[in-house]
């Protein structure tokens, strides 16, 4: 089912062309005029700008010549580089382009139909959680009679100059988009959800294996219709588009094509001294400035190779601007790639990503308000919105994503273009259902980087286990609302906590409302290998409490269980214990290995000793000093 589409302006494209073409006249939007305040508030124009429709600049306009994934893009001189990459980017990828530019041949010029054509247009873009569809005329803004922003090589195609003014037009307008990264807009042009790799934190040329590990995971991403593409980040403004000694650009955002792995025959292997090749195709948007070291166009890698080696294995290019390079290579020369995942696939069923909006609004009232700014600010931090989610299975990559709404039709008042914003990301009991007052217990699993810019990200392998996410703007008492995205290969069940405690009701009345909270933590687990040396042993934890039980991971093959696991009970009095078992997990039937039961006030609690897991007749296993801890609460306020 395809997700319910927004009209933005409220406008009809059928509705409008259908009258512009009953009156004989083309269209004119009247939200977007072909004026000065079309294109900038801020910045001086280098000369008169006269808005031009496509026929007015060449004989035969068309909206698409040829094939779009081949085409070349060129910046004109009032043109914005990140959009050139971007158009690059999304022309990879079939799916993603086609829903930008919905229905390309009803669109299209027909010369036959002159009087079906109305001067009329539409584009898709995904804005703040909301596939929209801006219309717009076809009138564009040239000096001296070239187009200003972005054109086609091929003189007579408009399709990249029409989805900029579209875009241009969603955000205010074409100033907008001065400040927005290729990231961004990709973003905006497909839904994806993106991730910036630094290759130096990575060090990938080091260690191989994080090199392989790299490559496997932008195969997949790009088998999946995600978009990648990366770039050498120069030291200083001067080196910007400055070549490197191997002819690539610095400053400049070159778009993956391909990815292969390469399996070669045995007449190859010997050529190669390799069993196999990891080749990454990159293009340059302009068209021009290819790579210049192993596997360019003139190497002697290419002299080994016939025409029916490059076909066999794949290594053929679609135009000029293309070029390989090896995953070595690839590694070597760029600073930053950046992973656009495409998440508008499930796998079976599944839901790869989890989306909720937010705000942060303010409140007098300490436990409604929902912006207590960043996390040092300590006495407010929990004031803002929390979100909890879990992960079933260790080892699975989490991109979690933090955009604010936009800011920039309010430029022309003089409001800043985003926040500073960014989040904490903590691990917490695998019961949880209220929201967090306190942290002294709560392990911090998570910081994105805090930064004005419209989104922020963070990217880790989390264990099995629940998570509490604050999306935080780096000052508090500031208002303004946030999309949040979490994309994983296992669904996370994404949910915000709204409950500072129980609900009063008539039942909890008449049974006692919970009085007491324990939150405990039980580290790990020693004394097993006593009895199970020799024995294969699988240990896991049952944390009870009343009715109500928690489970940790299983620990296979081990008599020396670390578990962590956390746990919080919210109790209408001491008087019901909190027990903790040790099993082992059999194929038919589990084996239980000891309990300890505490019935202690927790406030008497807060540093335990030793304690001791028995079983009747067998051996005692001690839980690890100091690592089975508890925090007591009275009332609302978690002590």
């Amino acid at each position: 089912m395809s997700p319910p589409l927004k009209l933005f302006k409220n406008q009809k494209y059928h509705d409008l062309k259908e009258a512009c073409i009953k009156d004989g006249r083309l269209f004119c939007d009247q939200t977007f005029l072909p004026e000065n305040d079309s294109l900038f508030f801020n910045r001086l124009l280098p000369g008169k700008v006269v808005w031009k429709r496509p026929r007015d600049i060449c004989d035969d306009p068309r909206l698409i010549v040829g094939n779009i994934s081949n085409h070349q893009l060129t910046q004109g001189r009032l043109g914005h580089r990140p959009m050139i990459s971007a158009f690059s980017c999304l022309a990879v990828q079939e799916p993603h382009w086609t829903k930008t530019i919905p229905h390309p041949k009803e669109q299209e010029w027909d010369p036959r139909k002159p009087n079906k054509y109305a001067g009329i247009f539409r584009f898709r873009f995904w804005h703040f959680g909301e596939w929209t569809e801006v219309v717009i005329d076809d009138l564009l803004p040239t000096i001296n009679g070239d187009l200003v922003f972005s054109f086609s090589t091929s003189m007579n195609e408009f399709w990249n100059a029409l989805m900029e003014k579209a875009y241009a037009k969603l955000l205010g307008c074409y100033e907008a988009l001065d400040s927005l990264t290729t990231t961004d807009i990709i973003v905006d042009f497909t839904g994806t959800v993106a991730e910036t790799v630094d290759m130096n934190k990575g060090r990938y040329t080091e260690l191989v294996e994080e090199k392989y590990k790299l490559f496997k995971e932008l195969k997949k991403t790009f088998t999946k219709g995600g978009l990648i593409c990366c770039s050498i980040e120069p030291p200083t403004q001067e080196e910007q588009e400055v070549e490197t000694d191997w002819g690539l650009l610095k400053g400049h955002t070159y778009t993956m094509t391909d990815i292969r792995k390469i399996r070669l025959g045995e007449r190859l292997v010997e050529v190669f001294s390799t069993e196999k090749l990891y080749m990454i195709r990159l293009r340059n948007p302009l068209g021009r400035q290819e790579w210049s070291g192993p596997w360019s166009e003139i190497s002697e890698e290419w002299q080994q190779l016939t025409a029916a080696d490059r076909k066999t294995l794949g290594l053929v290019m679609s135009d000029d601007g293309e070029f390989w390079v090896s995953l070595e290579d690839f590694c070597r020369n760029f600073h930053a790639v950046y992973v656009c995942r495409n998440v508008n696939n499930s796998i079976f069923g599944r839901k790869e990503l989890q989306s909720m909006l937010g705000c942060w609004t303010v409140n007098d009232d300490p436990l409604m308000n929902r912006s207590g700014g960043c996390y040092n600010n300590r006495d407010t931090f929990l004031q803002n919105p929390q979100y909890i989610f879990t992960v079933p299975e260790d080892g699975h990559k989490v991109i979690m994503s933090l955009q604010q709404k936009d800011l920039r039709n309010y430029r022309r008042m003089g409001r800043p273009d985003n926040y500073i914003i960014g989040f904490e990301l903590f691990k917490v009991e695998m019961n949880r259902r209220f929201r967090l007052h306190h942290l002294y217990i709560q392990e911090r699993a998570g910081t994105s980087t805090y930064i004005d810019t419209r989104t922020v990200f963070l990217s880790k392998y989390l264990k099995k286990g629940s998570y509490v996410l604050v999306p935080t703007m780096f000052q508090h008492g500031r208002t303004s609302e946030f999309l949040l995205r979490i994309f994983s290969e296992v669904p996370v069940k994404l949910r915000e906590l709204t409950l500072d405690m129980p609900k009063m009701s008539c039942w909890n009345l008449a049974r006692g409302y919970p009085k007491v909270v324990t939150q405990i933590t039980v580290h790990s687990v020693e004394g097993l290998e006593k009895k199970h040396a020799n024995e294969s042993v699988n240990p896991y934890l049952i944390i009870k409490c009343g009715k109500e039980e928690v489970r940790s991971p299983v620990q296979k093959n081990t008599v020396h269980a670390i578990f962590d696991t956390q746990a919080i009970f919210y109790r209408r009095t001491t008087d019901i214990p909190i027990i903790i078992q040790v099993w082992n997990k059999r194929k038919f039937c589990d084996q239980f290995l000891g309990q300890i039961i505490l019935d202690a006030d927790p406030s008497d609690c807060r540093d335990v000793k030793s304690l001791y897991l028995r079983k009747k007749g067998g051996p005692a296993a001690k839980v690890k000093q100091g690592h089975i801890s508890f925090k007591g609460m009275l009332g609302k306020e978690e002590e």
